[in-house]
């Protein structure tokens, strides 16, 4: 892709979108798992469509927007406002202002980009442009949308929510909602949950796991240009070739049993922390989100759309984890998974009401959210499916580089496989890639290491 692409974006209108049909004027809490202090952040999704002959003659911007707001009356919460209660308890007061719409049209076509379109975008901020006074989490609009004609005939949609009102799944709901309403429906094929009362905290809460996701540790040694503008954002991409190589530089017990993401983040969690040069002694931790929705009995109600995962940690001394072979770092990526299940979800929820809502620890952390699956490739606004559809960047949340994405991709030869966008300071990132390469070239000793100690105190 075109990194120094450069175009301009002209914006017609900014506007407030609200329900298509009156809806009721009431407040609705959040869940104990939706309001914790670490989901108090924004996430951009960017959605790129080519040219449709069959759709010719209608204005996408025209088609969305109507699309937005009759899917706003089942979903009438996105049209209100966050209000903050007593214990920094979050709710959502239901007042129909709307949600922030902008048109735009680009002076560019999609072929521009490039083949093989992934994150970062060039002039990303200008497909999405940050309204300013918009992105506060309390009183205002929890949805901008904007949607980019581009000059082929083809479009950009993007999307920025609050983080506090869904999941990755549970804003796919919603988005699809849209596009279903844009193309006829009446009504969305899934009706939207609310139900957040299902993830609250037990009365008294009993946190029965130690969630080492949220402690809170000082840095020993200070990240090179972390906090300043050295921030280098790139993709790596994960074909069938790469995960081979991956796969033959774990011992063979583990070869034939770890999942394609199991392997694919634990290099990438290793190869992360030999670059960052961390105190030997530190710990690292590796959070990956995991989905609850089928792990409840009975399962969570299908259309509910509040943030429904957990973050266990796999922890490991820094230096334990550089010294010691890739599947040292896959064992631990493989078990802290199995914590995951309702209880631990459970506990989560009255650990927030308990320490006031604590966000997760993000000092030696590396956060991975798993959206394959969340079906951010199918959305369909009548223009067929987007060329990408997914995150706009690896820098997304409160301290960028700690939290990233994996995501569906192609390489610009047109093979699928994964994406996941890194963000670190430039000279972290020189020798991050320098690790990666090291595994992918096979100059990785292949030995078995010392099983690494993994309890449910994680």
């Amino acid at each position: 892709m075109a990194q120094d692409l450069v175009f301009k974006v002209q914006r017609r209108s900014i506007q407030l979108i609200g329900p298509a049909e009156p809806t009721p004027h009431e407040y609705k809490r959040l869940s104990d798992i939706d309001d914790q202090e670490g989901l108090q952040f924004h996430v951009r999704l960017v959605f790129f469509y080519r040219p449709e002959p069959r759709m010719e003659g209608k204005d996408p911007v025209q088609v969305i927007r109507s699309g937005l707001a009759r899917a706003l009356v089942p979903y009438y919460p996105f049209a209100g406002r966050l209000r903050e209660w007593e214990e920094r308890k979050l709710v959502v007061d239901c007042t129909g202002e709307g949600v922030m719409f902008i048109e735009a049209d680009a002076d560019v076509r999609l072929e521009q980009f490039g083949d093989g379109l992934q994150p970062p975008f060039p002039c990303m901020d200008e497909l999405l442009y940050d309204v300013p006074g918009s992105g506060g989490i309390l009183n205002s609009p929890l949805l901008l949308i904007q949607v980019t004609r581009l000059r082929c005939g083809g479009f950009v949609f993007g999307l920025r929510f609050n983080h506090t009102m869904c999941d990755g799944f549970g804003i796919y709901q919603f988005i699809n909602a849209v596009a279903e309403m844009a193309g006829g429906a009446s009504s969305p094929s899934v009706t939207p949950v609310w139900q957040r009362e299902l993830l609250d905290a037990r009365d008294p809460p009993q946190v029965i796991f130690s969630h080492r996701e949220y402690e809170k540790v000082a840095r020993t040694v200070p990240d090179e240009g972390a906090g300043t503008d050295d921030m280098v954002h790139r993709s790596f991409f994960f074909g069938k070739d790469e995960v081979a190589a991956i796969r033959n530089s774990v011992p063979h017990h583990l070869r034939s049993c770890s999942t394609v993401f199991e392997l694919i983040v634990a290099c990438l969690w290793r190869c992360r922390t030999i670059a960052l040069r961390p105190n030997p002694d530190e710990d690292m931790r590796f959070l990956t989100l995991v989905n609850a929705r089928s792990r409840f009995n009975p399962p969570l109600p299908t259309g509910y759309y509040g943030n429904a995962f957990a973050f266990p940690a796999a922890v490991a001394r820094a230096g334990k984890l550089c010294r010691n072979p890739l599947g040292y770092a896959l064992e631990l990526v493989r078990k802290v998974k199995m914590l995951m299940n309702e209880e631990y979800l459970q506990s989560v929820a009255d650990l927030m009401v308990a320490k006031r809502r604590s966000g997760f620890g993000p000092i030696g952390s590396f956060l991975v959210s798993h959206l394959t699956r969340a079906g951010f490739d199918k959305v369909d606004f009548g223009w067929g499916k987007p060329v990408y559809g997914g995150t706009a960047g690896g820098a997304e949340g409160p301290l960028p580089g700690t939290i990233t994405f994996y995501l569906r991709g192609r390489n610009p030869q047109g093979e699928e496989g994964i994406v996941v966008p890194i963000c670190l300071p430039a000279p972290v990132m020189e020798r991050f890639e320098q690790a990666l390469e090291n595994v992918l070239q096979g100059r990785e000793a292949v030995r078995a290491p010392k099983t690494p100690q993994v309890s449910a105190s994680l």
